[in-house]
C-alpha cells in the first residue's frame, strides 16, 4: 500500500469527536482523492502534512517546539517524506526527529485534523497545511534534545500551555481523552480476561 492510498484509508475510515471534524474530514479526503500527490509539498497551495502531540508518561505534560520559522509552540510533526510508509509513521518519524526521542508509543489512529494557512512554506506564501495530528506517549526516562529546525522544545503543563489558542487546546483535550480511553479499555479488557470462567 503506497502512502497516499494509507492516508486516504485512514481518513475515510476515522471517526470524528466533532460535527466540526467531520466537516474537515471530508475535506481532506476530497484533496487526497483530486490529488495523486496531496501528501507532498509541491503540491499547491494545500497539502497533507502529519503531527504528533508528545504526552509525558503520566499525562500532566505536552512536549512542545519553538518553531524557528514561525516563532510560535506548536506540537512535533511536518511534511511527509518519500520513504514514509504510512501517515502515522510520518507522525512519529516527525516527533522523533524534532524531540530526540527514538521510543515514543504512538497511537495509529489521529485525534485531530487542522486546516491553517503556512505563510513561510514556499516563495508563493498562499499554502495550506491539512494537518492529520496523532498522539504519544513518551517513557517516563525521556530525554528531549533541539533539532535545527526549532528554537526550544521543552515540556508545558497541560493546564498552562504558552498560548492557549483554541485549536491547541482542543488538540491536547482531545489527545488525553484518546490516551485515557483507550487506556481504560485496555485495563478493562485485561480486568475480563483475568475473571475466572463460569
Amino acid at each position: 500500500m503506497t502512502l497516499h492510498a494509507d492516508a486516504r484509508s485512514t481518513l475515510r475510515s476515522w471517526a470524528p469527536p466533532t460535527a466540526g471534524l467531520e466537516t474537515v474530514r471530508r475535506r481532506f479526503v476530497a484533496h487526497l482523492e483530486a490529488h495523486p500527490d496531496g501528501l507532498t509539498r509541491d503540491c499547491r497551495p494545500d497539502h497533507i502534512t502529519a503531527s504528533t502531540l508528545v504526552l509525558s508518561h503520566d499525562l500532566a505534560s505536552v512536549l512542545l517546539t519553538l518553531h524557528a520559522k514561525a516563532g510560535a509552540w506548536f506540537q512535533l510533526g511536518g511534511h511527509c517524506e518519500p520513504g514514509d510508509a504510512t501517515l502515522a509513521g510520518a507522525a512519529l518519524r516527525e516527533a522523533a526527529e524534532e524531540s530526540g526521542i527514538g521510543d515514543l508509543r504512538l497511537d495509529p489512529v489521529p485525534v485531530q485534523l487542522s486546516e491553517h494557512a503556512v505563510p513561510f512554506c514556499g516563495p508563493d506564501g498562499d499554502v495550506h497545511h491539512l494537518d492529520v495530528r496523532f498522539v504519544a506517549v513518551a517513557p517516563a526516562y525521556a530525554k528531549h534534545s533541539v533539532s535545527e529546525e526549532s528554537l526550544d522544545v521543552r515540556w508545558w503543563p497541560v493546564g498552562a500551555l504558552p498560548h492557549p489558542e483554541a485549536d491547541l487546546v482542543e488538540l491536547v483535550r482531545l489527545a488525553l481523552e484518546r490516551v485515557q480511553s483507550t487506556s481504560d479499555g485496555g485495563a478493562s479488557r485485561r480486568a475480563a480476561a483475568d475473571q475466572p470462567s463460569r
